[in-house]
């Protein structure tokens, strides 16, 4: 029996194996990496800012999107500082959750390159307190949630939702159609996060607005097949989680990519430029969904066959002590 189990296992990963080389073969016989279109949404700082670095040094034109200029047009001359021959990156400034910006972007990609053949996207917002600690209900206290505390928290999911979900939403309405239109191997790229689908405690808004999103691109995938679509969902990254808090006093939100340490020096977590690779290999050997470390999908498995244990390390892991 083990040895059969084994034996499966082997021709599975054959199999597998040769399907992304295939793939990777197809998508680069069919469009060259010095010819392709990549728009990356979120791209002024983490691990977009990464991506657009890597597209740019392997000669692929760029489009980078954020909500600041002067961070945009700051990637905008990093990406053309790695590549002095590529004359194909711009810049633009966009809030990926206004419509008439994802229309003009959408309009710009037109009008510069004729179209588009990959979209990362790699913008959203993080929250970082306990639901009903936003509430003003602290874990020691015996205390109902009151009106005004309740408002808060709706508030502030409104807020996370904005930026985790409708802003994805309406990158896909705004882009799915162009995209299909005018490449011959179009891709879309969403970085999630590994709060997606395993749940920690301080994160309830943040993995639950991020899973949301996770779940509609998954859904798009079944909807658009000629559309590769792909999914990475990375732990821990370094860099500044709180600096797009929405649940924070007297915070104005901002972009990021992914979950990360709280503190912006810090060297704990995965490294953007490691992430950043990672995605641009989904993209081109059309990986579906990619966790980083890998051996996260192992945590995913477990939670469905032992939730408590993984329950407990999140607590652990996050210094939550339950009332």
């Amino acid at each position: 029996m083990l040895s059969s189990t084994w034996t499966l296992f082997f021709a599975l990963s054959v199999v597998f194996g040769i399907r992304i080389y295939t793939h990777k073969r197809q998508r680069a016989s069919v469009i060259r990496r010095d010819k392709e279109r990549v728009l990356i949404l979120g791209a002024s700082s983490g691990i977009g800012r990464e991506i657009a670095h890597q597209y740019a040094a392997r000669g692929a034109k760029v489009c980078v999107v954020g909500r600041r200029d002067d961070k945009v047009m700051a990637v905008v001359a990093e990406c053309r500082a790695r590549n002095s021959t590529l004359k194909g990156t711009i810049g633009t400034t966009a809030d990926i959750v206004n419509v008439k910006d994802m229309v003009r972007v959408r309009s710009i990609l037109e009008e510069e390159w004729g179209g588009i053949d990959t979209v990362i996207v790699s913008a959203g917002v993080s929250a970082t307190r306990p639901l009903l600690e936003i509430a003003g209900v602290g874990l020691q206290q015996d205390l109902d949630a009151s009106e005004e505390g309740i408002q808060v928290a709706l508030n502030v999911a409104e807020a996370a939702t904005k930026g985790n979900f409708l802003g994805p939403l309406i990158a896909a309405v705004s882009l799915i159609p162009i995209l299909k239109r005018t490449s011959k191997s179009p891709s879309v790229l969403l970085i999630s996060s590994l709060g997606a689908v395993i749940p920690a405690p301080t994160r309830t808004l943040y993995g639950s607005t991020k899973s949301a999103s996770l779940l509609l691109y998954q859904a798009l995938a079944i909807e658009h097949p000629s559309i590769c679509f792909s999914f990475v969902l990375p732990s821990t990254v370094a860099g500044d989680f709180r600096a797009s808090a929405v649940d924070q006093s007297n915070s104005q939100p901002a972009q990021v990519t992914v979950g990360t340490t709280s503190n912006p020096n810090s060297t704990s977590g995965l490294k953007s430029y490691y992430v950043a690779k990672q995605c641009i290999q989904a993209v081109d050997y059309s990986e579906k969904v990619v966790f980083i470390p890998r051996t996260m999908r192992i945590g995913h498995l477990l939670y469905w066959i032992w939730p408590g244990l993984i329950e407990n390390k999140a607590r652990k892991k996050y210094g939550f002590t339950p009332k």
